[in-house]
């Protein structure tokens, strides 16, 4: 897992580091400059004019040095230096110096006036005027300055965070007083406001570099963010054994469809058994037989009392796991027993779609969830489960709150969809584009956690690897269709590739 350190405490990481590694502050600076300048070269050519804008901390302290490292390099740079307080950090003077005593250097420090110089599509703007530390809105002189760039044709590229952009709620903020990147070169880990959409304008691309912050410090200092990768997946799968059989890896149970809506049980039961499942009974309406046993002839189907909708249940003592949801509909009898089945099932249950809206109509179905489930919602599903928010940060902080509040998991659907945990852990996911954003891309998802369930994993652990392998077949779906032709479909197709890829 790459953890995500709040704002708060990136200065301690720092800290630690100087007097443990040990190394001095304008050293490590130096470090994270040419690590910038190392990737900055490989995208950059020195066609490209560049201008460097620093601030007066050691987010400007960064800039400078970066400055100085691309002049060595040959790359045309011309830089600015806003202290109008006239007041720098020990090592942004120190940088100063440094880049002064340079023979030939375009170098310009704004105490009053800033004189600013023409730009062009062709220009790259480096942005240094203030990192993570910053907890109130620009105004003034940098508003003005950032407002300049922001109108520019410029390409730019901030260094470790937009300036301007608080590191996670950005609710208090002034939208028009923030860097818009095109590139983040980032310092370690990513922010957590990274993984928000309501900052993709201002974060655009973003990368990590790694600068070798003191891995012990980073190992014992906790955090509940996280960012999955594909290492922490390869393992996660149960292997198959020489001697095994169809029900060695469990029978899953999925209550699905409507009339109209066959379509979501379908594409679920097959994601269902390609995520390894050994047996999948589909519980649908009556009218919904045919449709599920031409497309899916694998599974077996328990067929309702109703033939438009869901309105009973079957005995629940054969099934290892249950996912309901899918295309169910939102009938009055569907309301009753999705609420019988709820308070029926001691088995871990994958709630998605109409089985999250009909809790969300009810709010003492919502204290009835059995513990350790899993809950699937998108953002417009989730907040009928508690109310509207204004922001995916917000709603973040509701979805950590429900799910140690009900002791579930939440995995909160988006392009790094958070998997929120009873223990007050979110896991962003690292896999997926947006070609998945497409009709039954979360059928499919519940299908998959549901099969993973079935044979064994524990609930947090099945949610977390489910979403992973979901996005990672996404991908390889992607890489085949492109994004703008997926389908759902096309995502089951590829789960077995992504197998080979995370095993």
């Amino acid at each position: 897992m790459i953890k995500i350190f709040t704002t708060d405490k990136v200065k301690t990481l720092d800290q630690y580091t100087i007097q443990n590694e040990p190394i001095n502050s304008i050293s490590l600076i130096e470090r994270a400059a040419t690590i910038f300048m190392r990737e900055f070269t490989r995208r950059y050519s020195k066609q490209n004019r560049i201008i460097v804008f620093a601030g007066p901390g050691n987010n400007g302290a960064d800039a400078l040095a970066i400055a100085r490292l691309l002049q060595d390099e040959g790359y045309r740079v011309e830089s600015f230096l806003f202290n109008p307080k006239e007041s720098l950090s020990v090592d942004c003077e120190l940088n100063k110096q440094r880049l002064e005593e340079m023979e030939t250097v375009y170098f310009t420090e704004v105490i009053t006036d800033f004189s600013a110089p023409e730009l062009n599509e062709h220009d790259i703007i480096i942005d240094g005027l203030f990192g993570s530390g910053l907890n109130r809105p620009l105004e003034g002189g940098y508003a003005a300055v950032v407002d300049y760039i922001n109108k520019s044709e410029a390409t730019v590229v901030s260094i470790d965070i937009p300036s301007g952009l608080f590191g996670e709620d950005n609710r208090s903020n002034n939208p028009n007083s923030i860097i818009s990147a095109d590139l983040t070169l980032t310092f370690q880990f990513p922010k957590l406001a990274f993984l928000l959409s309501e900052n993709a304008s201002y974060v655009g691309e973003w990368k990590v570099l790694e600068i070798g912050l003191h891995p012990d410090i980073i190992e014992n200092t906790e955090t509940p963010y996280s960012l999955v990768s594909e290492d922490d997946i390869v393992g996660t799968f149960p292997s198959r054994k020489r001697f095994s059989h169809k029900g060695t890896y469990g029978h899953a149970l999925l209550i699905a469809g409507s009339q109209g809506k066959m379509g979501a049980a379908v594409l679920s039961a097959q994601a269902c058994l390609r995520s390894g499942a050994g047996l999948i009974t589909t519980h649908i309406p009556k009218r919904g037989e045919l449709i599920m046993q031409t497309s899916f002839p694998e599974a077996m189907l328990s067929l309702d009392e109703n033939k438009e909708h869901f309105s009973s249940f079957p005995d629940l003592n054969p099934y290892t796991a249950i996912g309901i949801g899918p295309g169910l509909g939102q009938n009055s009898e569907t309301f009753c027993a999705l609420e019988k089945l709820i308070q029926a099932c001691h088995k871990p249950l994958v709630l998605d779609a109409d089985a999250l809206n009909i809790i969300a109509a009810n709010e003492s179905l919502m204290k009835q969830i059995p513990a350790h489930s899993i809950l699937t919602p998108h953002p417009k599903e989730f907040d009928r489960l508690t109310d509207n928010s204004d922001c995916d940060y917000e709603r973040l902080i509701k979805a950590q709150n429900f799910a140690m509040e009900h002791e579930v998991n939440v995995v909160l659907k988006g392009a790094f969809t958070a998997t929120c945990t009873a223990s007050g852990n979110i896991y962003f996911n690292n896999s997926g584009n947006p070609g998945m954003a497409t009709a039954g891309s979360g059928d499919v998802l519940t299908g998959i956690i549901l099969g993973l369930l079935t044979q064994g994993l524990e609930p947090e652990v099945a949610a977390i690897a489910g979403v992973f392998l979901h996005g990672t077949a996404g991908d390889l779906a992607s890489a085949f269709h492109s994004e703008e032709s997926m389908i759902a479909s096309d995502i089951i197709e590829m789960i077995g590739k992504a197998f080979k890829q995370l095993k």
